[in-house]
């Protein structure tokens, strides 16, 4: 879900890093939907050139995507043969440019040094080549980076899925979405599941990126012809030469989404540490490791099945799981919801959709606690644990509260969109209501969502005034501002306010990865 002011922030972060134009490109995408490059004229009142460079910026840096629309069974022969390219904004990968310092961490605790820096390089520059990374590194140094050395660190971060090929640059897409004409069989389990209806953004995405085998392999050809029978052993001579060439101009980009995986990884290790115990954290974190490769998308609601053995195996190979027994991975496996009615065929799943949820429920009663008191938190968590309505009365004396301030306590809520009201008319002898009172949670959350995309927003406001107001300071020689005096104390106090304002926008945004990436 985007949100109005998740809009306004992501259009102000490609205004703090391309500047106006370009970020006029993106809220009009934003604001219009995937747009041509002639409507994207008539909608920015720019010229040709302008709106050109601009959407080169933004796929240059993963914050759009080009697409053809794909010719519709109504069209005539004239539209079939138009080529219709669209360019879509990705509200995502726009957003995840806050996240940056955190991917590399990542990097750091999983690999060396030098993988970090040609990440870094690949986050700074949004696309690059094989070449264009040895030019890279190569900047400042006396001697060249050798070409060997460079594609073994691009190898270990394409072995750790952290890099990908880039997508392909416009796949042909349908974007008509017709309803689902196919009755299912009455009572079948299948038409009791919701799911959410497919996007175009999703299609689009589907469609752009490659199949794993392509999407993180280095080498361009497997050595094989188009008709599958292996080269001799001249063309093979051939192709080597061929493929160096071919390998210099593979785009390469940083893989979103595995960095999600693993930041959503350690909020469920650390909720269930939190939760039960170091034992049990241990056992889901051997559990997300051994299925990190295989896991389909990011928000799994359920962990892949594995059997007993292989999660036994996998909790050995650490040193907190050497010390537990059989015993206790089973008691563990139990905590985390692993009922013996959930096991199929011997093979535990967990419910990775409940830990998700109980995080997003306690941020929010923290808030409802900082904002309203005690009285408005116990009243707001029965019923969020219950999850269904309750009448004034039934609250007021479930939560202890006087019955007195139930009800302003309770319109508080309802006023600031945390509860879900219904007037319920009852008949008899003498006609009266009954207020009945919810918490509605898909609706919440997206309004919680929207806040925090306001909050964020407000932090980065109030860095750039701040850089602004003391702009002259990042003039001032490093030698002058080490000398005592009201300088040094004025470049300390901008210091102090960029770490305090900087360490609340990260902590912020590992609430909105919570509601919105997890």
């Amino acid at each position: 879900m985007v949100t109005q002011y998740g809009i306004k922030f992501a259009v102000h972060l490609i205004t703090n890093h391309f500047g106006n134009l370009v970020a006029k490109v993106c809220e009009n995408l934003f604001t219009h939907g995937p747009l041509t490059l002639d409507q994207l004229i008539r909608y920015t009142e720019l010229t040709k050139e302008q709106v050109k460079n601009s959407l080169l910026v933004l796929v240059q840096h993963n914050c759009a995507q080009a697409f053809v629309s794909a010719p519709e069974d109504e069209d005539d022969d004239v539209g079939r043969l138009r080529v219709r390219t669209e360019y879509l904004a990705l509200f995502d990968n726009i957003i995840h440019r806050l996240r940056f310092p955190k991917f590399l961490e990542i990097v750091s605790r999983k690999l060396d040094e030098e993988c970090v820096e040609l990440l870094d390089g690949l986050l700074r520059d949004g696309r690059l080549t094989l070449k264009q990374m040895v030019d890279r590194a190569s900047q400042g140094k006396e001697n060249a980076v050798a070409t060997k050395a460079v594609r073994d660190m691009l190898c270990k971060l394409l072995t750790a899925r952290f890099v990908e090929r880039c997508p392909a640059p416009e796949p042909v897409v349908s974007t008509s979405f017709k309803e689902e004409t196919t009755t299912r069989k009455r009572g079948a389990k299948s038409a009791k599941i919701f799911e959410a209806p497919e996007t175009l953004e999703q299609r689009v995405l589907d469609a752009a990126v490659p199949g794993d085998g392509i999407r993180f392999s280095l080498t361009a050809d497997t050595g094989c012809n188009v008709d599958g029978e292996t080269n001799s052993d001249d063309a093979q001579m051939v192709n080597v030469e061929e493929n160096v060439e071919k390998e210099e101009q593979i785009l390469w980009r940083a893989n979103f989404e595995e960095f999600i995986r693993h930041l959503r990884h350690k909020v469920l290790i650390e909720n269930v540490r939190t939760q039960h115990d170091d034992g049990t954290a241990t056992v889901l974190s051997a559990v997300l490791e051994a299925t990190r490769t295989v896991e389909k998308k990011v928000k799994m609601d359920n962990s892949v099945p594995l059997s007993l053995d292989t999660i036994i195996t996998e909790v050995m190979k650490t040193d907190t799981g050497r010390t537990m027994t059989i015993d206790r991975i089973r008691a563990s496996l139990g905590q985390l919801g692993c009922s013996q009615r959930m096991i199929v065929d011997d093979l535990y799943s967990i419910d990775l959709k409940k830990i998700i949820e109980r995080a997003r429920n306690e941020e929010v009663e923290s808030v409802v606690l900082k904002r309203y008191g005690r009285d408005a938190y116990r009243m707001f968590r029965l019923l969020s644990k219950d999850s269904c309505f309750h009448d004034t009365d039934q609250i007021a004396a479930s939560t202890l509260v006087e019955k007195k301030e139930a009800p302003k306590l309770l319109f508080k809520l309802w006023k600031d969109n945390y509860l879900y009201m219904e007037k319920v008319g009852l008949t008899g002898a003498k006609l009266s209501t009954i207020l009945m009172w919810k918490v509605n949670k898909p609706l919440l959350w997206e309004y919680v969502l929207d806040e925090m995309h306001h909050a964020a927003l407000n932090l980065s406001l109030r860095m750039a005034f701040e850089q602004e107001k003391d702009e002259e300071l990042l003039n001032v020689p490093k030698d002058k501002l080490k000398e005592p005096g009201p300088l040094q104390k004025k470049y300390k106090r901008l210091l102090n306010v960029w770490l305090l304002l900087g360490s609340s926008l990260m902590k912020l945004d590992d609430a909105l990865m919570l509601f919105h990436d997890f």
